[in-house]
């Protein structure tokens, strides 16, 4: 109880409560003010409080986001922590603020007790004809009612002031008790959230290292496995690879489900056909280069060595034979439009060699694990290409950036290894006017279902039946929703994968999918698709994209696998 509250008598609460009775107190305006702020208004308290408790209530539970969405929740419970936080500083300058309040109160109560007995007296026993008949003159009695008006208006001001006072304090008190109040529920709430979220995490994270060796091989190829420079001649097409109405597009004679990945594998700097497709689109070297390598500075006159060392090769002459040895992009390009492009990767691959050789001290690797060099050095576009950029470096606190780049990012580039991402499309109209559309890239929308060499486990097409989409079902169900053995989910044909893969009837008995009828995805604004959602002989079932990708990698029949984390799941009747 408060040390206000014990001292206070009963007669002064009675003298209060009548006088309130006589006069109209002046409500306090409210202040304004935000919750995410440094110095939050005690009034505002409560109000913060229900909003940190909705924010709470949206979290998605972890199982059902992939593992950049769970890093993105770490976040969200980190800020509210500082949210509550703050309240509670709030809280307490608020409870600091009421003590001290209380102390003078308490100095000031006999003084107000006394004033509001004298002005109880003096208003009773007033009388303006007493006055007249003890007063000599007009003038004396005149001034002594001003007199007399005046002591009444200090009196009722002195005590307006002090219960002005006592009911700020009385609300105040009642605001500090529900803030704690609230303060303690929803902290609660998000501990409880954060425990939850702990255990969810690391079940999502942890189940991949209980898959046996073979698991962790099928899914590395199938996530992985085609090149990440195109070279000097794109490889041709796979036929069936396509989708309904293209032009490698292969009917497979029934109703059933293909999955296609935009681009891949890790998306991160520049894409090379999105890079030409900019071209084609007018766009210029330097705007290429400021596109996919924000917060570099382009020097175009960088003091280059002389020389770099190449593994098998020794020391070779930098700009004049190790550049024009580069063998990343089609030469042909600067043909078709695509010269700035040619430019954009000269840069691009000047100073990625300078980058991991620490300015030609070190050595580069000449294969796609660095970046592909052949002593056949070239003599046309390309030659031109380093000739107009010579010197021209991207650079990041003076020193060469890291320019990592690939063939296709299927129109987003992710915010990765200090690059930005971004939406690499044309107006941002995405996917109908990405500059790998554009370019033309054979790998911007496509579905996988041979390796890099070639196999393809008896499999013509990448389409699964309406049941084997179910299969896959059961698969994640299994993975993510127990009741069976992970070990267990592997393509069922041991010819291509050895091991005890579940039959597909018996996942059906344990996930108890059966049918799939149709499916819609849904994709994130970072470039990734965040959740499938398929219509099921079991209703609705909404998967994150994450996990669809793994379970599907893991039972997908051959080698039918899901390349990047933005892809689309189509249906072909």
């Amino acid at each position: 109880m408060s040390k206000l509250k014990t001292q206070m008598s009963k007669p002064f609460f009675v003298l209060v409560t009548c006088y309130l009775l006589l006069v109209t107190l002046t409500p306090v305006s409210a202040l304004s003010g935000e919750c995410a702020a440094s110095s939050i208004p005690f009034h505002k308290l409560d109000t913060c409080i229900a909003e940190i408790e909705r924010e709470v209530s949206a979290l998605t539970p972890a199982h059902e986001q992939n593992q950049e969405e769970l890093s993105g929740l770490r976040k969200q419970l980190k800020s509210i922590q500082g949210q509550i936080a703050n309240l509670t500083r709030q809280a307490n300058a608020l409870a600091a603020d009421i003590r001290g309040r209380e102390e003078d109160l308490v100095l000031q109560q006999e003084l107000l007790e006394e004033r509001i007995r004298e002005f109880y007296i003096r208003s009773r026993q007033y009388s303006p004809i007493v006055v007249f008949l003890s007063t000599a003159s007009a003038t004396e009695f005149t001034r002594e009612l001003v007199l007399r008006e005046q002591a009444a208006t200090e009196d009722r001001r002195t005590i307006e002031d002090l219960a002005e006072k006592i009911i700020g304090l009385k609300d105040d008190k009642k605001t500090l008790e529900n803030s704690r109040a609230g303060l303690k529920r929803v902290q609660a709430e998000v501990d409880s959230r954060a425990t939850f979220l702990a255990g969810e995490v690391e079940k999502v994270e942890s189940y991949i290292s209980s898959l046996s060796a073979k698991q962790q091989q099928l899914l590395a190829q199938k996530a992985g496995g085609f090149q990440t420079s195109i070279g000097e001649t794109p490889p041709t097409l796979d036929p069936c690879s396509g989708p309904p109405g293209s032009s490698n597009y292969c009917d497979p004679g029934f109703g059933g489900f293909a999955v296609f990945s935009f681009g891949a594998p890790h998306r991160a700097g520049m894409s090379q056909f999105g890079a030409y497709g900019r071209a084609k689109s007018g766009q210029n070297a330097e705007s290429i280069l400021s596109a996919y390598y924000q917060g570099a500075d382009l020097n175009k006159g960088y003091s280059v060595p002389g020389s770099i060392n190449v593994s098998g090769y020794g020391s070779l002459p930098f700009e004049d034979n190790y550049l024009l040895g580069i063998y990343e992009v089609p030469e042909s390009w600067g043909d078709k439009g695509g010269f700035e492009a040619l430019k954009a990767q000269a840069v691009a691959a000047r100073t990625y060699a300078l980058a991991v050789t620490n300015n030609g001290q070190g050595t580069i690797c000449p294969t796609e694990s660095c970046q592909v060099y052949k002593p056949q050095l070239k003599s046309g576009k390309w030659k031109e290409a380093v000739q107009q950029t010579r010197g021209w470096v991207l650079t990041r606190g003076g020193s060469p950036a890291k320019t990592y780049y690939a063939s296709t990012s299927g129109g987003f580039t992710l915010s990765k290894w200090g690059w930005n991402g971004i939406k690499d499309a044309k107006d941002g109209d995405w996917p109908n006017q990405a500059y790998e559309k554009v370019s033309e890239s054979p790998w911007f929308y496509k579905a996988w279902y041979k390796t890099r060499s070639g196999k393809s486990c008896g499999m013509g097409n990448p389409w699964l039946t309406t049941s084997e989409m179910a299969d896959v079902l059961n698969a994640w169900h299994v993975l993510y929703k127990g009741g069976g053995d992970v070990s267990r989910v592997s393509p069922t044909d041991t010819g291509c994968w050895q091991g005890n893969p579940y039959s597909s009837s018996e996942l059906a008995s344990i996930g108890g999918y059966t049918n799939v009828s149709s499916a819609s995805v849904v994709y994130g604004n970072d470039g990734s698709t965040i959740q499938v959602t398929f219509s099921t002989n079991k209703g609705s079932t909404s998967i994150s994209g994450e996990e669809f990708k793994k379970a599907f990698n893991l039972r997908a029949p051959g080698y039918i696998g899901v390349k990047s984390t933005l892809f689309n799941v189509v249906r072909t009747n």
